[in-house]
């Protein structure tokens, strides 16, 4: 089908109204020429449907004023194909029968008037005026819907580069912390990028959206940020902490928070960092919530911390193997951890069976 801008390019440069006067009694199409160019419409007779069509193919009307009894296809029918086919053109339905059913069906598919003949000149004018300024109104607001879609697909363009943008520079901030954990304290640095990585395989696992996960991968890489005020002897110690040295470490939430706190992040990366240790049944730190009140990531974040930390190497003990990890967190689903969180952690085990350390951890 040939394009509305085409056919306008094709036509005359009239800027007077377009209309096609379609009726098969040539008396009639002449009085309604000669009355309607009195208001200087440019006016175009059709003596049936299918000259009606041939011309609409042709030519672009703003109006099309039709009769609804012709040999051949009905004008209700010849109107139906109007509106589906050039919606930017108005129809005005004639009819020298009072049928109120055909009435009805005219109007119901989208006719913008309905004339009985005879008609009054002064009606017929009244009628035709107010269809194209309904017309004209239609377009109009249609043009200006256009307008402001574009305008708001342009600017969440320009949203999502600026967050685009606004995310590499998060990450590179917390690159640039994670590498200062690491000159201090290699073990530290290690455990959170393998705590990243069986996190984000969790979060995979549960169908959160990418850019939850990757604010979740970005919190389980400095998790243990808060470390950093801890005396290394502590962290490197080789025999059982004391109570005020495990008091000193369960800290390092609140430190971690107070550093991520002012920092802008795309996602609640200070919250999930702050709240890794507390637990379902409200027996964590440093707050003592449970359940709802502690963020999905950071239920998530909490049993990919316990998880690799048991099956990992410590200073004070060798490791005790995935196996031993996981009894740990089914043994405690729905108590201390999130049971979805849990059932998710368990799917990857058993996905990847022996393999599980080596593919959701990183260790060998």
């Amino acid at each position: 089908m040939e394009s509305r801008q085409g056919k306008e390019e094709e036509q005359n440069t009239s800027s007077n109204p377009q209309i096609l006067i379609v009726d098969d009694e040539e008396p009639v199409r002449r009085l309604l020429k000669r009355i309607l160019e009195r208001d200087d419409y440019d006016c175009t007779p059709a003596a049936s449907a299918a000259e009606a069509r041939s011309l609409i193919e042709k030519q672009v009307f703003d109006l099309v004023l039709c009769d609804v009894k012709m040999p051949g296809e009905s004008g209700v029918d010849l109107i139906g194909h109007i509106l589906s086919q050039h919606q930017d053109t108005a129809v005005v339905m004639v009819s020298a029968v009072e049928d109120p059913a055909i009435a009805q069906k005219a109007l119901e598919i989208g006719a913008y008037g309905y004339i009985l003949k005879p008609f009054r000149p002064a009606e017929l004018r009244i009628s035709i005026a107010n269809a194209l300024r309904r017309r004209k109104l239609e377009l109009d607001n249609r043009a200006h819907r256009e307008k402001l879609e574009k305008t708001v697909m342009e600017r969440t363009l320009d949203l999502r580069e600026a967050l685009s943008k606004l995310e590499k520079v998060a990450e590179g901030v917390i690159q640039t912390m994670a590498l200062t954990l690491e000159t201090r304290d290699p073990y530290t640095a290690g455990h959170q990028r393998r705590v990243a990585r069986l996190s984000s395989a969790i979060a995979e696992k549960l169908n959160l959206p990418e850019h939850q996960i990757e604010g979740l991968r970005l919190a389980a890489m400095i998790h243990d940020l808060g470390k950093i005020s801890v005396p290394a002897e502590i962290l490197s110690k080789p025999t059982r902490l004391t109570e005020p040295e495990f008091m000193l470490i369960k800290e390092h939430p609140g430190v971690a928070y107070n550093i991520l706190k002012g920092i802008e992040f795309p996602w609640p990366i200070a919250e999930m960092v702050y709240q890794h240790h507390e637990r379902m049944d409200g027996s964590g730190y440093p707050r003592g919530l449970s359940n709802g009140k502690i963020l999905l990531e950071a239920r998530i974040l909490g049993v990919a911390d316990v998880l690799e930390a048991m099956a990992s190497h410590r200073p004070y003990r060798p490791a005790l193997g995935v196996e031993k990890a996981m009894e740990e967190i089914l043994q405690n689903r729905g108590t201390l951890y999130d049971p979805a969180v849990v059932d998710a952690c368990k799917d990857l085990f058993e996905k990847y069976g022996a393999n599980f350390a080596s593919l959701a951890l990183g260790v060998e």
